[in-house]
């Protein structure tokens, strides 16, 4: 098997990394259409996963269950929705004041696949759209965002040269042949939700929320077959086969928050999705190329709708926090345990047979030191490792699958004196995953960036006499 490369510290000024931001997300969509990605795993299920965690997690191992920020959107619990910032009117419930977010992210990963049976190996690379996701208060413990995001994604382009082929009935040899598969396509989901927030005791709250969203998206997988001799000129035969897929998703979650001591804090959040449908559209065709003049003529056709079921997924996990003071550095330490029960996945109302159910462990840590002059110690670090079995199987085993990661936050100075409540943080994720081991057809080393742009303002407030 040959894999064959796809063809297709110093202060910033917020206001710059808020064009920058823009233009991501505006060019966005064109990362995602010329992404230069191959993995030939991504042939299987739904595609490589794609984490729905923000820069900010991913930097502590993906960690996101119990997280809630003021300055991120946690898309993976919408729990966490309820945690947005919203001062409130004196003596009232009405918000006076929120601050909104508005989430960015891109990604750039690099493949590193080893085929040991070859003795070779292949790179390749790919930058791509992320997120891009508004968090809004609403008022005081109730909060919303919306947003999109992509869940998987399919990449792959390989060749087989291949000796002789035989006749399926006969068993005949035939020409030699040389066969390419490749595939791309991916799933996306655009969502919107909400979390509320209920006090259960002084210092201890209970959020609850909910996204609903449409999960849609596409599977292109195509095989292009030249047989060849030393007389004989033959067509290339392609048969392709294409998926197109959308229906209603959602997922639901609960966080817990609790002060353990005048510096101490506990939260414990779960969040996940119940089995779904979602509705497929499935096109088959077979044509032929004379390989002389390139015309191409069709020789089969054929199509049908069924469904896809999209197997339940439930995480679970907790954070411990110290609060940053003035005086005193803060921490925070976490852990997620997720499962997702891919056995139960079906395309055309057929199983899987190269998924299956799967876990994942992910542990993570944040340090951020007591504040001073210098811009390092207004930073914040980040470190954290996850591992589980892939839900990728082949020749009956599931592939293992471990990473380490590491983050920082970069604070960015605020110079508008028009929008005095604006605020910026570029938050960086680095991970280095390794898929697959001695005994897997191909190990995949990967190298990924994550880079968030995390934009806030406080809105809603109400222009007073005098103010500009």
């Amino acid at each position: 098997m040959l894999l064959v490369k796809l063809t297709t510290l110093r202060k910033l000024d917020a206001s710059v990394i808020k064009r920058i931001a823009a233009a991501v997300c505006l060019t966005g969509f064109g990362f995602v259409t010329n992404a230069q990605d191959n993995s030939p795993y991504s042939r299987y299920g739904l595609g490589d996963e794609i984490s729905s965690s923000s820069a900010t997690s991913r930097g502590m191992g993906g960690v996101s269950a119990a997280y809630n920020s003021y300055t991120s959107v946690n898309y993976a619990n919408p729990a966490s929705y309820a945690y947005f910032l919203s001062i409130p009117e004196p003596g009232t419930r009405k918000q006076l004041q929120g601050r909104a977010i508005l989430d960015i992210g891109i990604e750039g990963t690099g493949h590193t696949l080893i085929d040991k049976s070859q003795q070779s190996r292949f790179t390749s690379s790919n930058l791509i759209f992320n997120r891009i996701s508004l968090g809004i208060p609403l008022r005081r413990n109730w909060g919303m965002a919306l947003g999109l995001r992509p869940l998987n994604r399919i990449s792959y382009k390989i060749q087989n040269v291949s000796g002789p082929l035989r006749d399926e009935t006969t068993g005949e040899a035939i020409d030699s042949a040389t066969t390419v598969f490749e595939g791309s396509g991916g799933t996306y989901l655009a969502s919107l939700g909400t979390g509320v927030k209920f006090a259960l005791a002084k210092s201890h709250y209970l959020s609850l929320g909910i996204n609903g969203g449409y999960l849609f998206g596409s599977k292109d997988y195509a095989r292009h077959r030249t047989l060849y001799n030393d007389s004989t000129a033959y067509a290339l035969g392609t048969w392709d086969s294409k998926t197109s897929m959308g229906g209603i998703y959602a997922d639901a979650g609960l966080q817990y928050q609790g002060k353990m001591s005048d510096k101490l804090y506990l939260g414990i959040g779960v969040y996940g999705n119940w089995q779904q449908k979602i509705n497929t559209n499935v096109a088959y065709t077979a044509t032929s190329t004379n390989n002389t003049t390139g015309m191409v003529q069709m020789v089969d056709s054929s199509g049908f709708k069924s469904t896809l079921t999209y197997p339940t997924n439930l995480t679970a996990g907790f954070i411990l926090q110290k609060a940053q003071s003035q005086n005193e550095a803060g921490w925070l330490i976490g852990a997620d345990f997720t499962t997702t029960n891919w056995q139960n996945y079906k395309e055309n109302n057929r199983p899987d047979t190269a998924v299956a159910s799967n876990w994942k462990l992910k542990i993570g840590a944040e340090f951020s030191p007591v504040s001073k002059k210098n811009y390092l110690s207004q930073m914040y670090y980040r470190i954290g490792f996850f591992t589980g079995p892939d839900y990728i199987k082949l020749r009956g085993e599931q592939l293992p699958l471990y990473g380490v990661t590491a983050g920082i936050g970069l604070p960015l100075a605020n110079y508008n004196q028009q929008a005095r409540g604006q605020a910026t943080m570029i938050n960086l994720g680095l991970e280095y995953i390794k898929r697959g081991n001695s005994n897997s057809p191909l190990q995949e080393n990967m190298y990924r960036v994550t880079l968030g742009f995390s934009l806030t303002d406080m809105w809603f407030g109400k222009r007073r006499n005098g103010d500009r």
